[in-house]
């Protein structure tokens, strides 16, 4: 699908941001380009849509140079979510999903199915957000905005540059379990750049990691985490155990109270559910009642899972 031959990037004070890159990226495939700071990550991701040229080698899309498309045709084709969300603030959310439909001359009805359908793929009713400011809505739904607006013209290639980075603990949770729902279904090549690991683990069928520029191993998140390449691999994984998030429960998360003080969550969940399952439920719920061996012995709420979630983070930074 897309393929890099000998591509490198450098710029006239000799910096090279990339350096012979040879890779691969399969139709359908969600790719993760991850790294420390200038790893040249995001260089790589750029020059896929020519936001930056290649200064040697070769970048192919099918059996065409993507020097040779049309760079309207290339960018079309090829959809893009940054870290910065980027909605156009005076325009409702419909408008802004709308932008690139229009500029392609779809027809009004085309276009108002098309906003229908993906706010409805990511959980957000067109009815209650379709007449929305940005202004109106929160961080992540903003996100999700974001990633249906690069998907409006039915695009072959999404193109993500860190867009979860700015998000919170908890909603940066849910929206990555969004994404892999919405890839299952959209089936659409991927091509996601980040610098945390776990993340990286997470939603990658396939993991390149770079230094200085350069690959230093491509693989599955089971073969690049019981296979590393070498101990720079090794040190950038650290803790980011693809099987940590399996492993912590609501139990770790809950907010104790005493037996005297008054839950007020109608909804209950037992104390040995994984966090991560329980992080949708949350998002709908202010609290939620924690059960274990048949007594209630706290609350789940936002606050308590930001706070062990920050703290996780915390831990992983210093020591992973």
């Amino acid at each position: 699908m897309i393929q890099f031959n000998k591509v490198s990037k450098s710029y006239r004070d000799g910096t090279a941001a990339v350096d012979s890159v040879d890779l691969h990226i399969r139709k359908g495939e969600f790719f993760v380009l991850v790294g420390p700071s200038g790893c040249g990550k995001t260089t790589t991701l750029k020059m896929i849509n020519r936001l930056i040229d290649a200064t040697d080698g070769t970048i192919t899309i099918g059996e065409k140079k993507i020097s040779e498309y049309d760079i309207h045709e290339l960018r079309w084709n090829i959809g893009y979510v940054l870290q910065q969300i980027a909605l156009f603030p005076h325009m409702t959310i419909e408008e802004n999903i709308a932008v690139v439909p229009e500029l392609k001359r779809w027809s009004r009805a085309q276009i108002k199915k098309r906003v229908d359908e993906l706010l409805t793929m990511v959980g957000l009713d067109p009815e209650t957000y379709r007449g929305r400011k940005p202004a109106e809505l929160s961080g992540g739904q903003q996100q999700r905005v974001g990633v249906v607006r690069a998907l409006a013209a039915d695009p072959d290639i999404l193109l993500m540059d860190e867009p979860f980075s700015a998000l919170d603990p908890v909603s940066r949770e849910k929206i990555q379990r969004d994404i892999i729902s919405l890839q299952q279904r959209i089936n659409k090549t991927i091509v996601f750049v980040t610098h945390d690991m776990q993340e990286a683990f997470k939603l990658g069928d396939r993991i390149c990691l770079m230094k200085d520029g350069r690959i230093v191993q491509i693989d599955t998140p089971e073969a690049l985490f019981h296979r590393p390449a070498d101990e720079f691999v090794k040190q950038f994984i650290g803790t980011a155990n693809p099987l940590l998030k399996d492993t912590v429960t609501v139990e770790s998360a809950v907010q104790k109270q005493s037996v005297s003080e008054k839950f007020t969550s109608s909804q209950v969940i037992a104390a040995g559910v994984p966090l991560e399952e329980a992080i949708e439920q949350l998002i709908q719920e202010d609290r939620i009642q924690v059960e274990k061996d048949g007594e209630i012995i706290g609350l789940l709420t936002r606050q308590s899972a930001l706070a062990y979630l920050s703290e996780a983070l915390k831990e992983r930074r210093e020591h992973g």
